[in-house]
């Protein structure tokens, strides 16, 4: 009989893997946006995932049902801190259940 701890780690990972698998419908390119400065990189981040989310419900191919950046498939940010300030972009895949 086989251990089932690596079998069960394994299953576990695979879970943890962003995919469009399950129904999910996701955009064909990835939206980016910029941010407004802020002294705070945690602050920074929320303005440019806020941007991100209304210029995804902007666009009309893709709308409100896709504007959830925890649905979107490998979002990431890219923030920069000069002088005082930090300037994020978010970028993300919008998807939909």
């Amino acid at each position: 009989m086989r251990p089932l701890v690596p079998t069960i780690c394994a299953l576990l990972l695979l879970a943890a893997v962003p995919t469009a698998a399950g129904g999910a419908t996701c955009a064909e390119r990835p939206v980016t946006t910029r941010g407004e400065p802020s002294r705070f990189e945690v602050l920074a981040k929320v303005k440019a995932r806020g941007n991100w989310r209304a210029k995804v419900r902007a666009i009309p191919t893709l709308g409100a049902n896709y504007a959830n950046w925890n649905k979107a498939l490998a979002a990431e940010y890219r923030c920069v801190h000069n002088d005082s300030e930090y300037v994020c972009t978010a970028t993300a895949y919008p998807c939909r259940p």
